[in-house]
């Protein structure tokens, strides 16, 4: 696979790539098993290849959601289910998407979330109103500097002019230990 570039012996043991047709992410899911099977990852800051996208490039047929639902469950694989607890960085539109689509226990562990918006902190609370619990979940919203981690953060980098990175490092928190991305 031309994004992918390790010995054939790894390529083996990995399990090679899912060829499962358009609509598969191939190289996302041969990552994931990767990192599974004690893989790393090496970024070279230069180009070895340019990859050509046509209208009929198998990448244009996987759907967001696709993706969507393989990124949270390696993320619930790999960090979610071993936190007792965790706060959702984000009461905005892809803070609350992340929790409704938590499996059940996931979603229990959420103690709150929190956010920098004022309105959204007024609310005091996020009520997950498709819930078929009764009484309906409700989530408390805190500013980021009264919220614990572990932190799953759902804003999107370089969105605030260095804000949100500002907010991130006034906490002297350690990525992978106290966060994790997800946006």
């Amino acid at each position: 696979m031309p994004t992918w570039f390790c010995s054939r012996d790894w390529f083996d043991n990995v399990g090679k790539l899912d060829e499962g047709g358009k609509g598969v992410p191939e190289d996302l899911l041969f990552f994931y098993e990767n990192l599974r099977k004690g893989g790393s990852l090496l970024r070279l800051n230069c180009c070895l290849l340019v990859y050509r996208y046509h209208a009929e490039a198998a990448t244009l047929s996987v759907l967001e959601e696709t993706i969507w639902n393989e990124r949270l469950r390696f993320l619930e694989e790999r960090v979610l289910n071993n936190w007792t607890s965790f706060t959702i960085w984000n009461a905005g539109k892809q803070g609350r998407k992340l929790y409704r689509y938590l499996s059940a226990t996931n979603q229990q562990k959420v103690v709150c979330f929190c956010d920098v918006d004022e309105a959204k902190i007024k609310k005091r609370f996020y009520t997950y109103q498709q819930s078929k619990e009764k009484p309906k979940p409700t989530i408390p919203i805190k500013h980021f500097t009264d919220a614990s981690p572990p932190f799953i953060i759902c804003v999107k980098l370089d969105m605030t002019g260095g804000g949100f990175e500002e907010n991130l490092n006034s906490l002297n928190l350690k990525e992978g230990i106290d966060y994790h991305h997800f946006s």
